[in-house]
């Protein structure tokens, strides 16, 4: 359900997970794994709200792409 306090727009776990095209498991994997900065804003009960920058954030993270070399090809 997204949230709107103050005029700011926050998105919970699983609307920014679901925006991002990723899911809440792999979100709180590559928290777990220092992949990703945790959201900096909270709701009452603890629960992570979304900035448009944090899902901006996410979504780059979900389209990363790392490249890699095979043996005997030489990297771009």
């Amino acid at each position: 359900m997204t949230l709107e306090i103050d005029g700011q727009t926050y998105y919970t776990t699983q609307e920014a997970c679901k925006l991002a095209g990723t899911n809440r498991d792999t979100f709180l994997r590559w928290v777990r794994q220092n992949k990703f900065a945790d959201v900096g804003c909270r709701d009452r009960n603890g629960w992570r709200l979304f900035t448009e920058k944090d899902l901006q954030r996410l979504k780059t993270q979900v389209n990363r792409i790392n490249r890699t070399t095979k043996a005997g090809d030489q990297p771009d």
